[in-house]
């Protein structure tokens, strides 16, 4: 499968771009973020992709990060979520609002994306909540996303698992500015 594409913007259009590749192009559908982005064609691009094969066709789904990427493969992963619903979500919403979304059990947020109901929102918080354990695989984007890792990795160094230093972490939200602060109210209520 075809894993990144590096190359120049050969066409860009409504919902996709064709990425020249040496000679070759290659369709690419992006999120309307992603679009918004690239100004106009003849300027170099890389992107890591995700190739959907299906009887009539095959798709490329293209991300400027492997964060993306990883998030839109478990969006997908949902049953009755499919490629072009989980790239409606990146059109509404940046990574970090994503994962803040699923955290909050934020339905609206999802609901508000392109071919999404209320059952298939729900869906996506109920079964990706327990997977975004491993949400220090993704970088939030945000300075509070990346304290929080911050914090999360030094409770995670002091022995603690992610769960603990993630309810720690909630415990203690607000309280202290600084990382090291937050640190210390983590690990104050980690003691109890």
């Amino acid at each position: 499968m075809i894993g990144m594409l590096r190359g120049i913007v050969g066409l860009r259009d409504i919902n996709f771009i064709i990425v020249d590749v040496q000679g070759v192009g290659y369709k690419v559908l992006l999120s309307q973020k992603a679009l918004s982005q690239i100004q106009s064609t003849g300027e170099s691009i890389q992107l890591f992709t995700y190739t959907y094969v299906r009887d009539d066709a095959i798709d490329l789904y293209g991300f400027t990060n492997m964060e993306d990427l990883k998030l839109f493969e478990m969006l997908i992963s949902v049953s009755g979520v499919g490629c072009k619903s989980a790239l409606g979500i990146f059109s509404i919403g940046s990574r970090g609002k994503i994962i803040d979304a699923i955290l909050k059990n934020d339905v609206a947020f999802f609901m508000s994306a392109p071919r999404l109901g209320k059952k298939n929102a729900q869906k996506i918080i109920i079964e990706l909540k327990s997977k975004l354990g491993d949400a220090t695989d993704f970088d939030l984007g945000t300075e509070e996303g990346k304290d929080a890792d911050e914090v999360i990795q030094a409770l995670k160094g002091f022995g603690f698992t992610y769960r603990e230093a993630q309810d720690a972490l909630r415990q203690s939200n607000g309280k202290g500015e600084t990382t090291a602060e937050r640190i210390r109210q983590a690990l104050k209520y980690l003691g109890k």
